[in-house]
């Protein structure tokens, strides 16, 4: 489907639990209030959203949290988005803390790619950044990952007088790994607000004087906006994600499920739709089995497509009302005050 302005849509990131094993200082520190498990969608309800989502064109779901994987069944989700027809990739985002444990589970599923945060290689400053003593098992989870083949990308973020030195060795990642790099520029929401950003155009500077070779790689990576650049001698490339400096919103193609059912056209506003309550208020009766985060459907399983008729009118509302694009540059001008733990990576 396209919005008002031309663009296709048919990329949708799911945000499927706000829970996190980590804390990481800019996302979810400590304190951070959850909500309770009845307002997060179940399984069955994210399935009848992303059937609605294949009728109106989306072709591609990413799998977000917080942290995915700490939510029991994920792995049986991405079977069942799979599943959908019409549904070319499902990819996962992990802080990959589990990864090492499920991703043999992953690749069976037929997970077409996962995203990998790490925002240091030094023990003693990732226990900082995230609040936990966890970098080897994340560590161990890349090397997991693509034992199995899986797809790996690492995302990282670099703040000022926190981890901005480390450019050179999460860079290497790539040299060494068949892996894309991307560094992504801290986006003005929630927690990110108040902190020191490093800008991709000074990394890129930085890597053109480290290695005179770097040279754009027109490769096609993925669905996002990174641009990609190629090292002589990486196995892998090395990815810019530039929301403030290097705004993407004219080829942009996805919008946004929270784990609460708020489907958000643009991360940088506060406008969303609410899918939740049409799901719960709708012709199909849906129970929760609190005791293993599954749900029934009470005629049998058998999704109608009468019953997503109104999730399909508000998805084709939302997309509709997609805005041009973002005010990142401008923070008096965005409207969205929630966490990006309450949106969704």
């Amino acid at each position: 489907m396209k919005d008002q302005y031309g663009r296709t849509i048919d990329y949708m990131r799911i945000s499927i639990t706000d829970r996190c094993n980590l804390r990481c200082r800019y996302c979810m520190p400590d304190g951070v209030e959850l909500v309770s498990m009845g307002e997060i969608l179940t399984y069955e309800e994210i399935e009848r959203i992303c059937r609605a989502a294949a009728l109106e064109g989306v072709q591609k779901f990413k799998i977000t949290g917080g942290e995915p994987l700490v939510r029991k069944g994920c792995v049986d989700l991405v079977k069942r988005l799979k599943a959908i027809p019409g549904i070319d990739q499902v990819t996962l985002t992990t802080n990959g803390v589990l990864l090492g444990e499920y991703a043999d589970e992953l690749a069976e599923a037929g997970l077409d790619g996962i995203n990998i945060s790490l925002d240091s290689m030094d023990a003693a400053r990732y226990q900082w950044i995230t609040g936990r003593d966890e970098l080897s098992r994340v560590l161990q989870g890349v090397e997991t990952a693509l034992t199995v083949g899986l797809k790996v990308k690492i995302n990282v973020v670099l703040q000022k007088e926190v981890n901005e030195s480390e450019w050179e060795a999460l860079a290497e990642l790539a040299k060494y790994r068949p892996v894309d790099v991307r560094f992504i520029e801290m986006m003005p929401i929630g927690y990110g607000k108040g902190l020191c950003p490093v800008y991709n155009e000074d990394i890129l500077q930085t890597l053109r004087e480290k290695y005179p070779q770097i040279e754009p790689d027109g490769r096609v990576h993925g669905n996002g906006p990174a641009q990609y650049y190629k090292i002589p001698g990486f196995q892998g490339s090395i990815g810019f994600i530039s929301a403030i400096h290097g705004k993407f919103c004219g080829n942009c193609n996805r919008i946004r499920l929270t784990s609460q059912g708020e489907l958000k056209p643009c991360l940088c506003y506060g406008e969303s739709y609410d899918l939740r309550e049409a799901l719960r208020g709708g012709c199909t009766e849906i129970t929760r089995n609190a005791a293993d985060e599954s749900c029934v459907l009470s005629d049998n399983g058998q999704i109608c497509e009468n019953d997503l008729k109104e999730i399909r009118e508000i998805l084709r509302k939302a997309i509709t009302q997609k805005p041009k694009q973002h005010c990142f540059e401008q923070l008096q001008n965005i409207t969205e005050d929630k966490r990006m733990v309450q949106i969704g990576g």
